[in-house]
């Protein structure tokens, strides 16, 4: 199976931070960013939690001609103009094909359903990368094609690390990567590494990216 490109354009900043290098700069729930992190095109916004909705890291990324996607519980907090998308619906940044997935809990209370938290999953250059946000294992991932899939792992808030392996069998990517972790918040590099010993796909684990 072919190594996704994408990977090679891809950066972690702990928990579900992460830059994808351009262009467009992708920006996927911007967390704990470090001074002089690259501007963003594009910022893309999950639900509303503090450490997924960091208006600090947002504004510190944020140029006049950046694009902020948000589901609505996001959008009402950020700065307008903000495009709001509600699982099911997409729309096109500078080329990239965004479209809002479901992220909910099953038997949790943190990310209900009707709170209309997203994924989403981009189509960069002709692969396809799906962010799953905060979210259990749930019908809707069956038929999710993409190239790769960022999965959290961290439990309590999402799957455990087991649960998201099984979401990766049920995915069937070309490359799994562990989120949700790292940060204090809940989940550790076990978590990581417990999803990549269940995992039956591919599995990358990234390192922290300073810059």
């Amino acid at each position: 199976m072919a190594r996704p490109a994408l990977l090679d354009k891809l950066h972690w900043y702990v928990h579900d931070s992460f830059r994808l290098d351009g262009p467009p700069v992708i920006y996927l729930d911007p967390f704990h960013l470090p001074e002089g992190s690259p501007a963003a095109d594009l910022i893309l916004v999950s639900h509303d939690h503090f450490d997924h909705c960091s208006l600090e890291d947002i504004k510190r990324i944020r140029r006049p001609t950046t694009v902020v996607v948000a589901n609505p519980s996001a959008a009402a907090k950020i700065k307008r103009p903000v495009t709001t998308l509600l699982p099911g619906q997409e729309t096109t940044v500078a080329g990239v094909r965004i479209e809002a997935v479901p992220a909910y809990n099953l038997d949790k209370p943190f990310h209900p359903r009707e709170a209309n938290g997203i994924g989403f999953v981009l189509t960069v250059a002709g692969e396809r990368l799906y962010f799953a946000g905060d979210t259990d294992l749930i019908p809707e991932m069956t038929g999710l094609a993409c190239d790769l899939a960022l999965l959290p792992v961290g439990g309590k808030y999402t799957m455990t690390a087991e649960e998201a392996a099984r979401a990766a069998g049920t995915i069937h990517p070309k490359m799994a990567i562990p989120m949700h972790y790292g940060a204090d918040v809940i989940g550790t590099r076990a978590d990581a590494e417990t999803f990549r010993r269940h995992c039956s796909v591919p599995v990358t684990i990234f390192e922290v990216d300073a810059a």
